[in-house]
């Protein structure tokens, strides 16, 4: 999956894009979808490169994409993804080499776009991001094994994990309708929480507000209805990664998850970064898929691929941040929380995928799948306060003095992600973000 868009000598003539601390250089090219802030311009594909975006539409009608691109970059006048999504991948390895040819230094296609400049980008400071999908489905994974374990332990401590985990990737139908883009406010739920003793339940604010860090991963071409997905070919139905910070009400959910799962104290918000990084930029940061204890079950035939075994494992780091109100107020800075990997997911990505779909479900494209909250084996890579504060008994002790056990109003969390490698330049993913406001009690 290497090819020559991810060589490491590669500098773009965006200046932006070379400092090398920088989330967006010419090795990654993610795709939103953004137009600029205040304006009544469409919607439409583009390509973040540095601080900057490439308009993909821009750059096609001024003729600097060659015309193995022209199919795809036609779908980048769109306010969303899925056409291009719903191509596959020979459409999208050909708009990818296109437009890092037209954005490196080395071109004579470069050299034409750097011409164009002010009509090819814009800065992002200067735009407005909205979801990059138009996301039909979502489900939610539970594919780390470390988070499974913690959470089972806290309220089966003699049997932390159900015996269908290690058989089966979990998880459960989210709502599409409650995604959101990084930087919308979250307002506090509420709903029924269940009270000690045996007392009727109270119908309140959550007091267990919780963030969970994890990957989302969309679909691209999908399945007909009745057709399974096989696991060989379902590297080849994922398009990309964003961040995604599934908030959860804790509270809400002892009381309601039995017999059926998660419901009201999930579907309020979820939230996504704005931009996709493709599996085909993630190539070099493949690692092999996680490495099951002695006793553990092999995957069963049709989830089992000696390829995805060898090279399913995503080596990305996700990092949790936290800003108080009173951090704001004093004008400090996030301090993190935690840092996980995405290599400590039990399931991989293709797994996941193929195993939604062995009942021959249809997934769409844009679908969105989240791998659940991603946790490694010590206490700094847990990747939700659940876990980190332990159900609130070991409060989170900050830098400048305050604790947590949950969120509380004016929090402010921030995921981030990154690639690193040696040999290969460092990607990421951008801000995931979202700020905790206060429950709308007045309504009831």
């Amino acid at each position: 999956m290497l090819n020559e868009t991810h060589a490491h000598h590669l500098r773009s003539w965006v200046a932006s894009a070379n400092d090398g601390v920088t989330d967006f250089p010419v090795q990654n090219l993610p795709y939103g979808v953004f137009r600029r802030r205040g304006s009544d311009e469409p919607w439409r594909v583009g390509v973040a490169i540095g601080t900057m975006i490439l308009d993909v539409d821009s750059a096609h009608r001024h003729g600097v994409l060659d015309g193995g691109a022209a199919r795809a970059a036609t779908t980048c006048a769109s306010p969303s993804l899925n056409g291009l999504m719903s191509l596959g991948p020979t459409a999208w390895t050909a708009l990818r080499r296109a437009v890092s040819e037209l954005l490196r230094d080395d071109t004579v296609t470069g050299a034409a776009a750097r011409a164009l400049e002010p009509a090819l980008l814009v800065a992002q400071h200067d735009a407005e991001l909205r979801l990059p999908a138009d996301v039909g489905d979502y489900t939610d994974f539970y594919a780390s094994v470390y988070h499974a374990t913690n959470v089972g332990a806290m309220f089966r401590p003699d049997n932390p994990l159900l015996p269908n985990y290690k058989w089966v990737p979990i998880g459960y139908h989210g709502r599409a309708s409650s995604l959101v883009v990084s930087g919308t406010p979250i307002v506090r739920p509420i709903g029924q929480v269940g009270s000690e003793g045996g007392a009727p339940p109270v119908f309140a604010p959550t007091r267990r507000f919780d963030y969970e860090a994890e990957l989302g991963a969309f679909v691209g071409a999908g399945n007909s209805l009745g057709s399974p997905i096989p696991i060989d070919a379902a590297t080849h139905q994922l398009f990309g990664i964003a961040l995604l910070n599934d908030w959860s009400a804790r509270d809400i959910q002892a009381w309601e998850y039995q017999p059926l799962g998660p419901f009201l104290a999930k579907n309020f918000a979820t939230t996504l970064s704005p931009w996709v990084v493709t599996f085909e930029a993630l190539a070099p940061f493949r690692v092999p898929a996680f490495v099951r204890p002695a006793g553990d079950p092999a995957p069963l035939p049709y989830l089992f691929d000696a390829a995805d075994q060898a090279h399913g494992g995503l080596d990305i780091t996700i990092e949790v941040w936290l800003r108080t109100a009173r951090m704001h107020a004093t004008g400090d800075a996030p301090v993190r929380l935690s840092s996980g990997n995405a290599r400590d997911m039990y399931w991989t990505v293709a797994q996941l995928l193929a195993h939604h779909a062995s009942n021959g479900c249809n997934l769409q494209p844009g679908d969105l799948l989240g791998s659940g909250t991603i946790s490694g084996a010590d206490r700094g890579s847990r990747g939700c306060l659940l876990e980190l504060a332990w159900r609130g008994s070991e409060p989170v002790r900050l830098p400048n003095g305050e604790d947590r056990r949950f969120l509380e109003d004016g929090d402010e969390v921030i995921l981030r992600g990154h690639c690193a490698r040696e040999g290969f330049v460092r990607i990421g993913f951008g801000d995931c973000s979202g700020e905790v406001r206060g429950a709308a009690v007045g309504s009831f």
